[in-house]
């Protein structure tokens, strides 16, 4: 990669523990005086409460299919109070672009008459639903939960890799990498005052209950929708609903009468109110898309577009995580709010265009090629690291579906101090922050998910590909309230 990686503790140059950033130099030194076998304890303390809490994920298409825990990391990752100001900043401005778009998009299309989008690459998508054009949901929100991945590759550069509109998850690694961090390092806490994270489930179920349709009443019903327990994700769908004090249902739990959603219970049926769903669009409804789901609910859509219940996430934004759509997030950030992005995209090589094409065929090894609806760390090329036979492979499916694909400069993704196998060593980490949107505003939730490549020199932190997770401290300014530290607001568009 050439440049050397910016090491989010010890600061651009890296070196001893003892040489931490200024602001950090508690942490360098808990670094210095806890040694690696403590650390290694308390990891493994963290790690066996996980497994003993069911907190694991299967990853599909794995010979041996067992489901096992994400590896997680004692050492925490730090963002300052004026670095998460920025960021949240940068979030809202993108999250309400997002919501604005699909708005659009299945509305009025000013941004297609306006010529700022092909209109090919909307219409054209696998990720449009033509089935939701013309629906408004309630509110006039979409995206109620998005998780936008960054990246950094210096003290002020953060880029946003990819939006994730439709079903982002994570969010329970987050609560329970914090819970395992205040039971086994309490003196990083008393160290540092840290923006506490375990709102979120309150914070979740106040945006469910303020998307509910007009006229619901003080205290509408919610569910989360599940496809069941062989779901990679499960644990995070039962662990939200357990949190929120909602239930958990599945597709037979849930019958609809007259464009009504009604839930089956031993009292009798209950009606629903807000669902928010963790089935895919294609599943959703086999009355509108696949009609061969087992997981979905026949009418559901219906009931969605006669305005009697609020989908979270909406059906259709699946569009918003296309990668071919992030290439253009600065225009479309442009369009709908009038300024400058605050944060922005990693320079993108959008292959259907025929120079684009051209220069990544010539810059192969040097290139992350990613599909613009893949997810995962799958169908992904990072030239540097990647063999001749898988380049020359990538080339020939360039060639043969060139706007399937989108390609990225290889970044000198930031490092942490990490625990391997030998001590503690820099790797690569980005960060999932999550972002709810509901009647009354956006929030950014003080921390998030961090992924962390664990192995040398990697740069794929998916846990489907090897990573692990680290806790995310947000710090406090020292003379900030307790009530105005947990979340940034702004009204919606």
């Amino acid at each position: 990669m050439g440049k050397r990686a910016f090491d989010e503790i010890m600061g651009a140059g890296g070196g001893s523990r003892s040489g931490a950033r200024p602001e950090l130099a508690a942490l360098g030194r808990w670094l210095d005086d806890t040694p690696p076998g403590e650390l290694r304890r308390r990891q493994q303390s963290a790690e066996t409460t996980f497994r003993q809490l069911g907190i694991t994920f299967a990853v599909y298409g794995d010979s041996d299919a067992s489901e096992r825990i994400i590896p997680f990391d004692i050492v925490p990752r730090v963002f300052l109070a004026d670095e998460w100001a920025r960021l949240s900043e940068g979030l809202i401005q993108r999250v309400e672009a997002i919501n604005a778009f699909l708005d659009d998009i299945y509305g009025a299309r000013r941004i297609l008459d306006a010529g700022i989008l092909p209109p090919d690459l909307i219409l054209g998508n696998p990720q449009f639903r033509p089935e939701i054009a013309g629906i408004r949901p309630p509110h006039g929100i979409w995206a109620h939960i998005c998780g936008i991945d960054l990246v950094r590759t210096g003290p002020d550069a953060f880029h946003v890799l990819e939006d994730n509109a439709r079903t982002p998850s994570g969010v329970s690694y987050m609560l329970e990498n914090r819970e395992a961090m205040v039971r086994l390092c309490p003196e990083l806490f008393r160290e540092f005052r840290v923006a506490a994270v375990d709102s979120y489930p309150d914070r979740l179920l106040e945006t469910m209950q303020s998307v509910a349709p007009r006229g619901t009443g003080a205290a509408p019903v919610c569910v989360v929708l599940t496809p069941g327990h062989y779901n990679s994700a499960y644990y995070e769908h039962s662990f939200l609903a357990d949190s929120m004090g909602i239930e958990l249902v599945e597709a037979a739990d849930l019958v609809v009468d007259d464009d009504i959603v009604w839930m089956r219970t031993i009292a009798g049926r209950v009606k629903v109110d807000v669902i928010y769903r963790r089935v895919d669009d294609d599943y959703l409804d086999p009355l509108v898309f696949r009609p061969d789901s087992m997981l979905g609910v026949p009418g559901l859509i219906a009931a969605y577009a006669a305005g009697n219940v609020a989908i979270i996430n909406a059906p259709g934004n699946g569009i918003a995580d296309d990668k071919a759509i992030y290439s253009y997030m600065p225009e479309i950030v442009r369009f709908y709010s009038g300024g400058e992005p605050k944060l922005p995209n990693v320079e993108t090589w959008r292959c259907r265009e025929p120079d684009a094409l051209k220069y990544v065929l010539d810059h192969l090894s040097e290139l992350v090629v990613k599909l613009v609806d893949g997810s995962g760390g799958y169908g992904m090329l990072v030239g540097p690291t990647a063999s001749r036979a898988e380049i020359e492979d990538f080339r020939a499916a360039l060639i043969a579906e060139p706007h399937r694909y989108i390609a990225q400069p290889t970044l000198a993704l930031s490092t942490v101090p990490t625990l391997a196998e030998d001590g503690l060593a820099p790797r690569h980490v980005d960060f999932r922050p999550f972002v709810l949107s509901g009647s009354k505003g956006v929030q950014v939730v003080p921390g998030g998910l961090t992924r962390v490549a664990l192995k040398k020199g990697s740069l794929v932190v998916n846990s489907s590909q090897g990573g692990g997770t680290k806790d995310s401290f947000v710090l406090l300014d020292r003379g900030a309230q307790e009530q105005t530290q947990t979340q940034s607001m702004a009204p919606l568009l």
